[in-house]
């Protein structure tokens, strides 16, 4: 449970009709199967020690203390595991019968949730059998008073993030689902004992159901479902069972297959989320009644994550997932482009092409914002600017962009003009330091500026999120346009959205294209080496661009510790970088983070794009005095 992850799984046993004793040997079977391989929570369907299917034998007592007997049993035999534990099961209590969750752990029963929706149409008829569930109850099991009702939440007594509450199968279903009073008095994770059969078509809506309840409680969803040994004399049962996170289906089983599925919740990434979220409030001081709390305690310790971290949190992980996020995000650059155009009534835009990928994105969004105005592309000037550090390779690049895309291109050769800065200055321009760079940046944005002024258009920026987050730009040089049309765009984005471009090309420009997508990331401010090739390459000075996205994802948006970050990144770069690799460019990207915050302050106009940006206006809001020693701190600690 370090740094906030618990390892879940939802359990659909093999089952047997009304065989109590069966059901029960399945459940302990699996539950000491998940302890083995270190699950701290475990949930099994809805009336899983009967089988959901019994019909009129729910009203037999002999079915009801058999339920009761071999939930004993399940605890008893379970005492030993420090997990959570929550089955189904008939409960006969004040003279009615209630289709309950027990919730238990260490040989102790929690608690009885009765289910609080009954289902009494179409296929079902559970009204037949059981009573709407009460609040507030006690119910008193081998001699032990223990809570019954539907107002409890669980919570863990090491770990306020480990607060949960429990639903039964239709109650996910109605307009006022219990899950939504669950979360506002603190539950982070939901979990619900279901058993859904299946019809055409069912099986896509429960899944929309899960992802949108996790997502609007801001919560991790446990879903399992009744399988294969539910009766078939009327229904069919696959065990489609599901575990949400935050409005994202994170684990799925096969139909029809009975088994486990198992997740490792980060409850930190929620906490996260609900600080963040101010609409989202908990019940304390408001007029809704609090719930009960049934404490509960559980050793911390650390597990192995088994999740699938990806190396790049921006970007999704299916291809055809990942073409429709380009295309949307191509269109919303481009609109908010658009806006800008109009509103100034501009029908000229003035950009910096250097034949590296964050200015040929800019170009690809400009030239696309003129199409849907109608507007010449010859209105584009595209400017290249060779100076000290130009290759051949990206200069003949950037003027056959132009070409191909059809925009107007204007070469202003600039190494006299930045000679005779030097010479004013009184700079050695054989001294090749940030002045030497700077001074070429800047004199290009000056450029830039004045052929806007010149030509009654717009400066569009290039510089991209990465860049900004770790201050990789001039300060009033390539820092500064008149719209930014990068600003939220990572650089592991704006490869994928310029080879999306390629894709969708074909012939020379396609070529064009692809052989960006292969040039070094550079700003080419050093002389080319003896061979004319790029020197000075931007992850060799500053570390990997894929490396500072993922530190720079888990921080903004979800404020983890640098030494959750790290872990992270280990088990998502397990192979391709070790610890020391790891934590080295983390330090550099914290130190560089907090101390170029100045120039994040005073960015230009840009359209957000993602969740996670850094515009002063919309998203992120920073003292540019603020201190990095807490989070380098952290680091240091890290062995």
């Amino acid at each position: 449970m370090k740094d906030g992850f618990i390892k879940a799984s939802c359990i659909t046993p093999d089952l047997k009709v009304a065989d109590c004793k069966y059901n029960s040997e399945q459940i302990i079977k699996n539950i000491k199967k998940a302890n083995d391989i270190g699950v701290i929570m475990c949930v099994f369907p809805e009336l899983s020690i009967t089988g959901y299917t019994c019909g009129d034998l729910f009203f037999q007592k002999k079915l009801l203390d058999e339920a009761l007997t071999e939930l004993k049993k399940i605890i008893d035999e379970t005492s030993a595991f420090k997990m959570i534990n929550i089955v189904g099961l008939p409960i006969s209590y004040n003279g009615k019968i209630y289709n309950c969750a027990a919730v238990f752990q260490k040989g102790k029963l929690l608690a009885l949730i009765p289910k609080k929706n009954i289902p009494n149409y179409s296929e079902f008829y559970e009204a037949r059998h059981f009573a709407p569930g009460r609040k507030d109850g006690i119910f008193k099991f081998y001699d032990i008073e223990v809570p019954f009702g539907t107002d409890y939440v669980f919570q863990c007594e090491e770990m306020n993030e480990f607060t949960f509450g429990v639903e039964i199968c239709e109650d996910l279903w109605v307009s006022d689902s219990p899950s939504v009073m669950l979360a506002k008095n603190g539950a982070n994770i939901i979990v619900n004992l279901s058993a859904s059969n299946e019809v055409i078509g069912k099986s896509d809506y429960r899944k929309t159901l899960i992802k949108a309840k996790s997502g609007t409680l801001l919560c991790a969803y446990l879903y399992a479902n009744a399988g294969t040994g539910e009766s078939t004399t009327d229904m069919i049962y696959s065990g489609h069972s599901m575990i949400a996170e935050n409005g994202t289906i994170t684990a799925e089983s096969e139909k029809f297959a009975n088994g486990m599925i198992l997740y490792d919740l980060d409850m930190q990434k929620i906490e996260s989320e609900r600080r963040r979220s101010n609409t989202f409030t908990l019940y304390g001081d408001s007029e809704i009644q609090l719930f009960k709390k049934v404490k509960y305690s559980i050793e911390m310790h650390e597990i192995n994550i088994t999740n699938n971290i990806s190396k790049t949190p921006f970007v999704p992980a299916s291809s055809s997932a990942l073409d429709e996020r380009c295309r949307e995000i191509s269109m919303m650059q481009s609109f908010g482009l658009v806006k800008r155009l109009k509103h100034t009534g501009s029908k000229t835009a003035v950009i910096g092409l250097s034949g590296g990928l964050d200015s040929t994105l800019a170009l690809i969004v400009i030239v696309n914002a003129f199409r849907y105005l109608g507007l010449d592309t010859k209105g584009i000037v595209a400017v290249t600017m060779p100076c000290f550090g130009t290759t051949d390779r990206t200069y003949h690049n950037a003027c056959l962009l132009a070409e191909k895309y059809g925009v107007s291109l204007r070469e202003i050769n600039i190494k006299e003009s930045v000679i005779r800065h030097f010479k004013d200055i009184g700079h050695d321009m054989n001294i090749h330091d940030v002045t030497y760079e700077n001074s070429q940046a800047r004199e290009r944005t000056q450029i830039l500026m004045d052929i806007a002024n010149q030509s009654g258009g717009l400066v569009i920026g290039t510089g991209d999120l990465s860049e900004l987050a770790l201050g990789w730009a001039t300060y009033n040089g390539d820092h500064m346009s008149m719209y930014a049309v990068n600003a939220s765009i990572p650089k592991t984005l704006v490869r994928y959205l310029v080879r999306y471009e390629a894709n969708c090309r074909d012939g020379e420009l396609k070529q064009i294209l692809e052989d960006i997508l292969d040039t070094p990331v550079s700003p080419e401010l050093l002389p080319p080496d003896e061979n004319g090739s790029i020197m000075q390459k931007t992850e060799d000075l500053v570390g990997p661009y894929e490396l500072h996205d993922f530190y720079l994802y888990y921080m903004v948006r979800f404020g983890f510790s640098p030494e959750k970050i790290c872990r992270l990144a280990l088990k998502a770069f397990d192979g391709v970088y070790d610890k020391d690799t790891i934590l080295k460019w983390e330090k550099i990207f914290y130190k560089r983070f907090f101390s170029q915050q100045f120039k994040r302050s005073c960015l230009p106009d840009g359209p957000k794009v993602g969740t996670v940006t850094l515009s002063p206006r919309s998203d992120f809001r920073c003292p540019s005095d603020a201190s990095a020693n807490i989070w380098l701190e952290n680091l240091n600690s890290i062995n």
